[in-house]
């Protein structure tokens, strides 16, 4: 009890975070919305009229099928490069940025119809990073009967951004909450820095229910990334509010360092066999 009171308390405003002092070369913001659109809303004016008046330099959207993906044309003047993976199942995933692309690519860790985005991006002031974009599925009767493919996906794209040099973030649906045991594992495979704590709990799902809110959206980010701001965006008619993270990217801190947890030789033995039970378990819902 008192151990899950610990790390409840660390998704509050009163959990101290580094104080952040940008040096001369720190890059300038950056400012990325991630929605889970809900593939039957329709109302896709209003997530356009947001993304227009937020002027993100990045957006990455999911569950968003063809006719997302027709709607979302209008935003190509803006955001002329573009990784379009265009699916039926609710796994649909859509990036857009107006950044530099020095490479993209689309991953499928544990299926060939769960896509993951990888980007490799230049800001205009010459600071590279990785962006990756993610949506593995949920436990729950009307999708998977297990964690097993969400958990496998997601170590996936942990450990392959393990050892990166160049700064990190990665943002999407994780359809998880960031204590669980599973994001907790992510969060010490990857080596990456959970953005939410300190900031808030910041429920992203379910939109239309004030009364059942659990954070689902999140996004975790390297040492030489700095969050400046986290918010949830107004609801846009999904299920899921959109989230909105500015950030810029620095020399890494002694501060965001100590930040950074690490793995045990048990639990990586365990990251390995739960991506390898996510390789062999086979879907009977998409």
């Amino acid at each position: 009890m008192i151990y899950h009171m610990y790390i409840l308390s660390r998704y509050t405003k009163f959990w101290r975070t580094p104080v952040i002092q940008k040096s001369a070369s720190a890059s300038d913001h950056i400012k990325i919305i991630s929605c889970n659109v809900y593939q039957d809303n329709r109302e896709y004016e209003r997530f356009i009229t947001l993304v227009r008046k937020e002027a993100p330099d990045i957006v990455l959207t999911m569950e968003s099928d063809n006719h997302w993906e027709q709607a979302l044309r209008q935003l190509e003047n803006d955001y002329p490069n573009t990784q379009k993976v265009t699916l039926d199942n609710t796994y649909g995933m859509h990036f857009y940025t107006h950044l530099r692309v020095i490479k993209i690519q689309t991953h499928y860790f544990v299926a060939d119809d769960l896509p993951s985005i990888e980007a490799e991006l230049e800001t205009k002031d010459g600071h590279r990073f990785i962006f990756f974009g993610v949506h593995p599925p949920p436990p729950s009767p009307t999708e998977e009967e297990n964690s097993k493919e969400r958990d496998g996906d997601l170590l996936s794209v942990a450990k392959r951004v393990r050892h990166y040099t160049l700064p990190v973030v990665v943002a999407g649906d994780f359809n998880n909450v960031a204590w669980a045991k599973s994001s907790i594992l992510f969060r010490k495979t990857s080596q990456l820095i959970d953005a939410r704590i300190g900031r808030g709990i910041l429920a992203t799902f379910h939109a239309k229910y004030w009364f059942f809110r659990v954070p689902l959206d999140l996004l975790f980010h390297s040492t030489q990334v700095f969050v400046d701001r986290l918010t949830i965006l107004p609801d846009i008619g999904s299920d899921h509010f959109p989230v909105s993270c500015t950030f810029h990217i620095d020399r890494q801190s002694d501060d965001q360092v100590e930040r950074v947890e690490n793995l045990d030789k048990d639990e990586m033995q365990d990251v390995n066999e739960l991506i390898q039970e996510g390789k062999e378990e086979e879907s009977d819902n998409r």
